[in-house]
């Protein structure tokens, strides 16, 4: 491949969606209207793919409750939803093939992750229709491991089965696995537990965030990829040698494209996560915009996998970014700001407002600094924050464990200004 070219679609993947387009349109009214104005047999190379229309989850949710379906009613077994709470929410119909496709691929995440059948997986996150909790489950059977299915809550019993069945792999966001660590230390038993392995997923997290779990849990820890448009959690997951996370290629198309403009960029550069299904049948979708942002990264693994592309950890999400003071910030550049804080723990919260004609933004990071090392803590997140965004914000010391833990995902940012 040439220097700074994007990553070539392989012969395989695009005979698969030429044949896919052979009947899109028969078995999708969704599609029908969306590509009504295209000859989908004019779609011969890469090239000629990459000029078709974005679908987007505006598009997703138009299409509700089942009009995104490719499917007869009677084929679909099982829907899913998507884990956001605003809205119209957004159904995936799953077919028997997909399902049993999605359990195919979280099986492989496992094994990427050095989990094996022997192995005793603890799950802590949710049941119904968010993906998560049955996709990790899916995966254990498929690999023929023990599954602990404990869905969310209840810490007590979670700590108590996880010691009673010796539980050696957890799944969990970063949020709760932190949780449970501190409960561990906390509670004085981490000698009683015999974690191995965290496979962690649904929110982004920062480096000391992922130090912290690791050292209070004694595991290796390991990124899982997904989203409930595209199956769920499974899709792609790091493996033992690299923290870039393969992307299963006979499962999903994947490109990087720039968020402003649309265009594909080049291996190794930042942008927007675009996924196109191989195999879905249910809900076959055609580059479907995530909005997570990431980066192709270029090169074998030395691993020996090299038939699956790798990306990145998710920096952020092109739709999560605050302008302050004019400056464009996303998460990822507030935890690498307090990564490099000497004295600053991982949890943090941004809370943003407008007050007398100009906004406030203020940063409260948990600490174990008290007195004249808190300030000298707090002077030095905010010259680093001047120093990398241009813009200071008000940074707040604040004791380990005083800013508000999540058994899902933890909302960091708060924009009081609207």
């Amino acid at each position: 491949m040439r220097k700074g070219a994007a990553m070539a679609m392989t012969d395989a993947q695009l005979e698969t969606i030429k044949a896919q387009f052979a009947t899109l349109k028969e078995r999708s009214a969704f599609y029908a209207k969306k590509f009504a104005d295209i000859d989908l047999s004019d779609v011969r190379t890469q090239e000629d793919f990459q000029k078709l229309p974005f679908t987007d989850k505006s598009d997703l949710r138009d299409a509700y409750p089942l009009g995104i379906a490719a499917v007869p009613p009677e084929q679909i077994v099982r829907i899913h939803s998507s884990s956001g709470t605003t809205g119209t929410p957004v159904i995936i119909p799953y077919t028997r093939k997909d399902v049993e496709d999605w359990a195919i691929q979280f099986a492989r995440c496992y094994e990427y992750a050095g989990i094996t059948p022997s192995d005793r997986i603890h799950i802590t996150p949710g049941y119904g229709l968010w993906t998560a909790g049955i996709g990790f489950q899916l995966g254990a059977e498929r690999l023929g491991a023990m599954a602990i299915p404990m869905g969310p809550g209840n810490t007590d019993k979670q700590l108590q089965m996880m010691q009673d069945l010796e539980s050696t792999v957890l799944c969990a966001t970063s949020s709760y696995a932190l949780l449970l660590a501190e409960e561990i230390a906390k509670r004085g038993i981490k000698d009683n537990i015999k974690l191995r392995k965290g496979v962690i997923g649904s929110e982004r997290w920062g480096d000391k965030m992922r130090a912290r779990i690791a050292d209070e849990l004694g595991v290796e820890l390991y990124d899982i990829y997904g989203l409930t448009e595209v199956y769920g959690p499974g899709i792609g997951i790091n493996c033992q040698a690299d923290s870039a996370m393969h992307i299963w290629s006979d499962y999903v198309y994947l490109e990087i494209i720039d968020p402003d403009t649309g265009e594909v960029v080049p291996d190794g550069q930042e942008g927007e996560i675009v996924l196109t299904t191989l195999q879905k049948e249910g809900a076959p979708l055609i580059r479907f915009r995530t909005h997570d942002l990431s980066r192709i990264v270029p090169g074998p693994c030395s691993c020996g996998h090299n038939e699956h592309p790798r990306i990145d950890i998710i920096f952020g999400r092109s739709d999560d970014m605050v302008k302050v003071k004019g400056v464009n910030i996303f998460p990822a550049q507030i935890e690498e700001i307090i990564r490099f804080t000497d004295g600053a723990s991982s949890e943090y919260q941004v809370m943003i407002d407008h007050l007398e004609g100009r906004d406030i933004m203020t940063v409260f990071f948990e600490t174990e600094a008290t007195g004249e090392d808190l300030e000298r803590v707090e002077k030095q997140m905010a010259a680093l924050f001047k120093a990398k965004l241009n813009m200071t914000p008000v940074p707040k010391g604040v004791p380990l464990g005083d800013l508000p833990r999540s058994e899902k995902k933890t909302r960091r940012i708060f924009d009081n200004r609207y």
